[in-house]
């Protein structure tokens, strides 16, 4: 019975860490289920807890750095971003007029959604424009007068 209370605690811990951003929750539900497999061998509750903490504590201080440097963006690491964080300082065509509401730019032959940075900045068709970031699919432009990255 108890095993299944640890097994239950894992997936709990686990759909936690699906609504926090800091990696550090999904090392419990590792040491919940670690726990569960003392508890289904028939340790005593307290060796259970001694499990739990062990390996939960063993894998935030082991695997947590590995990951979070695996996971920092290209640009802060100083390598050359590739995917879509390379679009960020890309130069663009504007297809459809690009407002603070709508627009569409075309990229390397790929055409994306695009906004205006600056709500009361319109680019006609034709204009060069330069993406300053992304916010989801959508990229937010600006004059392509910005120095060479």
């Amino acid at each position: 019975m108890e095993a299944v209370l640890w097994v239950v605690l894992a997936v709990v811990l686990a759909i936690a860490e699906a609504f926090t951003a800091t990696i550090l929750v999904v090392f419990f539900a590792a040491g919940a289920l670690a726990a569960a497999g003392a508890a289904a061998l028939g340790a005593d509750l307290l060796v259970q807890v001694i499990v739990f903490a062990i390996v939960s504590g063993v894998s935030v201080a082991a695997l947590r750095p590995v990951i979070l440097r695996h996971a920092r963006p290209a640009l802060e690491t100083g390598e050359r971003p590739f995917g879509i964080e390379a679009i960020e300082g890309s130069r663009g065509t504007v297809i459809d007029e690009v407002t603070g509401d709508r627009g569409m730019v075309k990229i390397d032959g790929e055409l994306w959604q695009a906004r205006s940075v600056d709500d009361r900045e319109t680019f006609a068709p034709g204009e060069r424009v330069r993406v300053v970031r992304l916010r989801g699919a959508t990229l937010m432009v600006w004059h392509d007068d910005l120095p060479n990255v």
